[in-house]
Parts: C-alpha cells; structure tokens; sequence
C-alpha cells in the first residue's frame, strides 16, 4: 500500500515537473493532477492518510505551474505587441538618412556629411578623410564638440586645395579633452531604403552600409 502512495506521489511530482518543460503537459495540467490526486486518495493507507499540509504543496505546484504557462503568454503576446509597434513606427524612417555607426562617407556634389558620438564633452577633434587607396587626402582639426552625437561636415576640399570627386571616402577622429584621448564612435550616413520586421523590432536596409538593427540608428534626419 505504502509503495502504491509513494509511486503515486512520484507521478504527481513528474507530472509537476514535466509541466514546466513539455507544452503538451502545460497545456491542460489540472487535469493529469486532479486524476493522479483522486488515485492517491483511493490507494492512501488508511491509517496513515495525506495530511492537509501535504494536499496543500501539492495543488501550491500544480498551480505554479499553471501560472509559470499563463505568464509565458501573457509576455510573449506583450512582445509580440511591441515588436509589431517598433516595425510600424520604423516604416516612418523609410526615405530619411540616418548615422549609424561605420568611417565610410560619400562625397555628392561636393558636400559631405559624417558623425562622430562622445560619452564626455571634448576641447578637439582631429578628423583624418582617405581615398579608396587609403591615402590620405584631407585632415580637419576641429573646436569643441558636446556629449552624445554631433555631425562634421566636409566641403570636399582636399589638403592641397583641390576639390576631390564624388563617391566614397572613409574617415578616422581623434577626440582629446584636455591633451588626453577620448572615446569617440565614428558615425556614417546613409538612407532608410526599407524596414523589414524582426525579434527585436525592425531591420533596416540602408543600402551601402547594410542591414542594421533598430537599435543601431543613432539619429534621423
């Protein structure tokens, strides 16, 4: 008798147990528990019957468990929610330009735009443009700039005062407050060519600089 409660007690705490991890289980566990619970009634030793302390941890587990598979939901459909939120509002961005962060920049018309992020305010900022062969062609030592992201703009004149053609360059900066180096993230430019949904939001298609993630962008023109 004793082992029939004890078998029976294993199979609730499998059944438990099973619950977090099988989908099928979760899916209608009050169910499996209340039948293997009736069962452990029926073949309980009469002299020694399940006390309430012990019924009660029993239904507290097959409760949690039932609640473990609510939550997922319930988070899962938020997710979904936001992530459909975050594609939608990126459509918006779809024709803007936008910094992501990269050292290429593309030279139209003679102007030129790139962007450099700064975790602390800086005295200069040393701005080294190169050509396709890496050569370098212009250097620009700039005045202050402020926290977080500020644009540089280039005229496309050369060192040697000669305007170089359109296409693309790439770009180093060398921010320094108070005569020592400061961390700075180069920014290129470029545009929003499409938005397309993922995990975490949007992915978007900016053409020359790739597929980059919604938490790339760091500002929008």
């Amino acid at each position: 008798m004793m082992s029939t409660i004890q078998q029976t007690n294993s199979a609730i705490n499998s059944a438990v147990t099973t619950g977090v991890s099988s989908k099928k289980t979760v899916e209608n566990p009050q169910d499996r528990f209340l039948k293997l619970l009736v069962t452990q009634m029926k073949n309980q030793d009469p002299l020694k019957p399940m006390d309430n302390a012990e019924v009660t941890s029993q239904i507290a587990q097959i409760s949690t468990v039932s609640g473990i598979d609510k939550l997922n939901t319930t988070l899962q459909a938020l997710t979904d929610d936001v992530g459909e939120s975050l594609s939608m509002e990126a459509t918006g961005m779809i024709g803007h330009s936008a910094f992501v962060a990269g050292n290429s920049v593309e030279l139209n018309g003679g102007s030129a735009k790139m962007g450099i992020e700064l975790e602390q305010p800086v005295d200069q900022v040393q701005v080294t443009i190169k050509d396709s062969a890496g050569i370098t062609i212009r250097t620009m030592t700039l005045e202050a700039f402020p926290t977080g992201v500020n644009t540089i703009s280039w005229d496309g004149k050369t060192d040697n005062n000669t305007t170089a053609a359109d296409g693309s360059y790439t770009f180093e900066v060398k921010a320094t407050r108070g005569g020592e180096e400061v961390k700075a993230t180069q920014l290129a430019l470029g545009a929003v060519k499409s938005v397309s949904p993922a995990d975490d939001g949007a992915l978007l298609d900016m053409g020359k600089l790739g597929i980059v993630g919604l938490t790339d962008i760091k500002q929008v023109f």
